[in-house]
């Protein structure tokens, strides 16, 4: 991220806060300056930079939701908010991305003509949850509502259905903080797809509750309750 001096030194203590999640680089007349960076102790075996890397979120207070639209807006990385909490977007890897492929597609061709639409990451999402905003960034949603993109293209309303595939770094994440936040986000149904088992979990919300919960593994199809009609044969989307 690259901001002014005058920025920095108006705003310096967002800055230093911001610092905890990548390098602030400080331009004085157009050139760069000064980086503002974490301090890191040395001879500590592991790295404060590898510590940062598996959690990547400030752990000694939480950050406004104001600070992580800066964030978000001046950075090349992808960033989630939930909480107060920011968390680093990784790379996918091919497998993931193989299964979001798989998984749209088959959305793609059903919903072709249908009001709602299939949208993949990355595509913002914020969501409320006790007039606290959370802005998160799933792998797959479907929404209804496209009278709330504003003239940006940015989404401003609630997808009625998301999928999330885990990752090693994502499983407590999407598995309990998501589950929570889409729980009393709003969200009508998610599908968490978990790779390493060959498995799909399966919630359906109503009234910020659970209405209906399942398992999907080896020769099922997961069958969606807010679409009538839609179905997805693991066998399809765990292919070798």
């Amino acid at each position: 991220m690259e901001i002014s001096s005058t920025e920095v030194q108006n705003n310096f203590g967002r800055y230093l806060k911001l610092a905890q999640f990548e390098d602030i680089i400080v331009t004085k007349n157009g050139k760069k300056a000064v980086v503002i960076k974490p301090y890191e102790e040395p001879d500590k075996g592991i790295s404060t930079a590898a510590e940062k890397a598996e959690g990547y979120k400030w752990k000694d207070e939480k950050v406004s939701y104001e600070d992580f639209l800066k964030l978000s807006q001046e950075s090349e990385n992808r960033y989630e908010y939930i909480d107060g909490e920011v968390y680093l977007l990784a790379s996918p890897t091919f497998d993931h991305q193989n299964i979001i492929m798989e998984i749209s597609n088959i959305m793609y061709n059903w919903f072709k003509g249908r009001k709602c639409r299939p949208l993949t990451a990355p595509f913002d999402v914020t969501l409320t949850v006790d007039k606290d905003k959370n802005v998160v960034q799933p792998d797959i949603i479907v929404i209804c509502d496209t009278e709330n993109i504003d003239e940006k293209g940015r989404y401003t309303g609630i997808p009625d259905l998301v999928v999330e595939v885990l990752s090693e770094s994502t499983q407590k994440k999407d598995m309990l903080k998501k589950l929570n936040l889409y729980l009393y986000g709003g969200i009508k149904e998610y599908w968490i797809i978990n790779p390493f088992r060959k498995e799909i979990y399966f919630y359906c919300f109503q009234e910020q509750d659970i209405k209906d919960f399942g398992v999907y593994k080896g020769t099922e199809s997961v069958q969606s309750l807010v679409f009538e009609g839609l179905e997805i044969p693991l066998k399809q989307i765990f292919t070798q």
